[in-house]
């Protein structure tokens, strides 16, 4: 049964880093990121290696930020868009940290801080734990549509893929510094709502983003009022009223604190993006760079975040199968909280 968790000890963000191409730069949120290549290319020859390098320079940068070196993480959790994860794979395997892969599409940043959180929270021998998601526009392109060189029509309901990655770095350690902390969450579960159409994720994601909602405050003590913002990511414009509605299908309150990461991320007004951002580095870089400060900050004092993941494959869609989504929740506090 699907259940909110909420840990017996808080899990702190000891550092978190976001590296960006240069769409990404151009967006409202340009000057936030910690990193970018204008060029999307990383210094690498492939737009597949390239991903590898952002996810690597991502993780680098958070490790930079929090004084430590690749021989202090206890685990490494990490996932992107490429087929079994090889752009996560590549990007660390010679650090030596123990790895866990993780593909929840655009998800996996809450899937992973999830986990990862839970696992420390649960054990007394893992202490440190990093988290990094990736996903690269080229490459996505080129893996579950058409390559750029076939300049392919893009209908209106289609999202970018962000080429951006996020890593946080997670202790069950009281800092010497503010952090954000988080608190618990909840698994999503897998839901079929029968959308065959690869360039409408957002229709595909927002059943489960909804029903994250709705298990989440009905199986738990919070109302949507005890949170100052409910992210999802990465609905994009279509999917975010697409779950709005289904929730007032529900009779669910108004969400007047709801931002979906997918519409933060570029600016519609001179940005072609269509329906918005998307890919597992939209949530994560947009997460932190943009919400996290803010509990570090006290400008938000608590955050609910879901990631959303649209689980598919070339072939599964070539078959004729539908879209599942999912969307794993995930409570974020700042040092202020309130109980």
């Amino acid at each position: 049964m699907q259940k909110p968790i909420l840990f017996e000890k808080p899990i702190y963000l000891l550092s978190h880093a976001s590296a960006v191409g240069g769409e990404e730069k151009k967006g409202p949120l340009g000057e936030c990121f910690d990193f970018c290549d204008p060029s999307g290319r990383f210094g690498a020859k492939t737009w597949e290696l390239a991903e590898s390098e952002l996810s690597r320079i991502t993780l680098s940068l958070a490790m930079k930020k929090a004084g430590i070196s690749h021989r202090d993480p206890d685990l490494l959790l990490a996932g992107d868009l490429q087929n079994q994860c090889v752009a996560s794979s590549r990007a660390h395997a010679c650090l030596g940290i123990p790895y866990l892969g993780l593909y929840g599409a655009c998800s996996t940043s809450a899937e992973g801080l999830y986990i990862g959180a839970s696992l420390l929270s649960a054990s007394n021998t893992l202490h440190l734990a990093a988290v990094v998601t990736t996903s690269h526009f080229c490459a996505a392109e080129r893996q579950f549509r058409l390559p750029l060189e076939y300049g392919g029509q893009r209908p209106p309901t289609a999202q970018w893929t962000a080429t951006a990655g996020g890593a946080f770095l997670i202790t069950d350690q009281i800092p010497d510094r503010p952090c954000a902390k988080i608190m618990g969450g909840m698994i999503g579960i897998p839901i079929d709502s029968g959308i065959l159409d690869a360039s409408n994720m957002g229709a595909a994601m927002a059943p489960a983003a909804a029903h994250t909602i709705l298990s989440f405050f009905e199986k738990s003590r919070f109302s949507p009022s005890d949170f100052d913002f409910i992210v999802t990511g990465d609905l994009g414009y279509e999917g975010s009223e697409i779950m709005k509605g289904i929730l007032c299908d529900n009779s669910f309150p108004l969400l007047t604190n709801h931002l979906d990461c997918g519409t933060l991320l570029y600016n519609p007004e001179i940005q072609d993006v269509h329906a918005g951002g998307s890919g597992c580095g939209c949530s994560a870089s947009v997460l932190s760079a943009h919400f996290l400060p803010m509990l570090e900050k006290g400008a938000a004092r608590r955050i609910l975040f879901l990631a959303t993941g649209a689980l598919m494959s070339p072939s599964a869609i070539l078959q004729g199968q539908s879209i599942v989504g999912t969307a794993p929740l995930v409570i974020f506090e700042g040092e202020e909280t309130f109980h």
